[in-house]
């Protein structure tokens, strides 16, 4: 399914006809026309879309877009976790129709062969002790965490990476580097050697991956506003200039939805672009994409620093609190040099409210990029969660 083409198209479409409630919603929330209003400044892009379920239960989309830029750049921080996490998952199940005994959760060690490079031996947060696929894809998952990304990254690598991206339809995606390290090339085309094994002794490898070097070309990514702000920060020096993100991750929202949408509605992609899963796996995906952080016991996450709105910018972000009463929210979030981006499912079964929604804001009015001066708290963020509750309640009044 060429979803991006689709969703555009249907934005077009919709708003050609004056069926688009985007705009209209935006204009009637005073806290959301203030940021409309410099929707440009603010980068901001939304994507949302309607589920309307058919006589057999059947999902069918229809998509509306305000100001969606599919060849802008926004940095997408965390956000790019969720598409690591499903092609480091899909290795595993392609490596295990040669190797059966293969499983998610097997025991992995990691090496370093290289500059920048750390090896794991154990993880403590672990039932186990160990370090596992399962493991580092569950703590992506319930508090974005940047190291079990990395992991990820360097056991996909950065062609698997590329390839896996391609084929599912995630075209404009590019991931390119580990996150919170100071990754780029030539580090970021090395990654690490690695094996995963049948026990927790480390004593029965299943298989071992040695260390690689990605002599590829990265794709383009997105060619306009890659070069941000005003000024930046390097070490304790000002950099009058923009900060230039063209060696950074890349992607669209309508490539972050549909990744939403490989898991969450694997019978609406073509045969061809789905997931190679098993049901184990995808229960992981999905148990651990709405699951709270307090809710988890490997790891242990204190609720004290980890509330229930951690991690749900859309309809719950701010101050520390619960989530609305009856709500699940399977979603993947993303914050650094001022964006905010939340790509989530909302659905509750009582109410029969059921949608996909995804928006980037950028907020930072300095202009300046590494000061840690950003407005996510007086901006960002009561953005998203006004925006989540404006379309959540047309969503309770729209006639299914």
């Amino acid at each position: 399914m060429r979803y991006l083409f689709l969703c555009l198209l249907l934005a077009a479409t919709s708003a050609a006809h004056g069926q688009n409630p985007l705009p209209r919603l935006l204009r009637t929330n005073p806290e959301l026309a203030a940021v409309a209003r410099q929707a440009g400044a603010h980068r901001l892009q939304i994507l949302y879309t309607q589920i309307r379920r058919d006589k057999q239960g059947r999902p069918h989309f229809r998509s509306y877009g305000y100001r969606l830029r599919p060849g802008e750049y926004f940095y997408p921080a965390s956000a790019i976790k969720l598409p690591a996490a499903l092609l480091a998952l899909e290795k595993v199940h392609d490596l295990r129709q040669k190797q059966p005994e293969l499983r998610s959760n097997s025991p992995l060690r990691i090496a370093a062969a290289g500059g920048g490079q750390t090896a794991v031996e154990r993880d403590t947060t672990s039932a186990d002790g160990r370090a596992s696929l399962a493991h580092y894809v569950r703590k992506v998952l319930l508090v974005s965490d940047n190291d079990a990304y990395n992991r990820l990254y360097e056991f996909v690598g950065p062609a698997g990476l590329q390839q896996g991206l391609r084929q599912h339809g995630l075209r404009r995606t590019v991931l390119r580097h580990r996150l919170s390290v100071g990754d780029q090339d030539p580090a970021a085309c090395h990654t690490n050697p690695l094996a995963l094994y049948t026990d927790t002794a480390l004593t029965r490898p299943l298989y071992v991956q040695p260390a690689a070097y990605f002599g590829g070309r990265w794709p383009p990514g997105q060619r306009r506003g890659r070069l941000v702000g005003t000024a930046y920060l390097e070490g304790q020096q000002k950099i009058d200039k923009p900060f230039d993100f063209s060696t950074k991750n890349a992607t669209t929202l309508a490539d972050l939805q549909r990744s939403l949408q490989l898991v969450l509605f694997p019978e609406t992609v073509a045969p061809a672009h789905r997931l190679r899963l098993d049901s184990t796996d995808r229960r992981l995906l999905l148990d651990n994409l709405y699951r709270l952080p307090r809710q988890s016991r490997f790891p242990r996450y204190p609720a004290a620093e980890y509330p229930d709105n951690y991690g749900k910018f859309l309809l719950a972000g701010g101050p520390a609190g619960p989530l609305p009463a009856g709500v699940r929210i399977y979603n993947k979030i993303g914050l650094a040099y001022g964006f905010l981006i939340d790509n989530a499912y909302l659905v509750n079964p009582e109410t029969g409210v059921e949608f996909m929604l995804s928006a980037v804001i950028y907020v930072n009015s300095d202009g300046v990029l590494n000061d840690d001066k950003y407005d996510y708290d007086s901006i960002g963020f009561p953005f998203l969660r006004r925006l989540g509750e404006v379309v959540y309640e047309y969503e309770k009044n729209r006639r299914k």
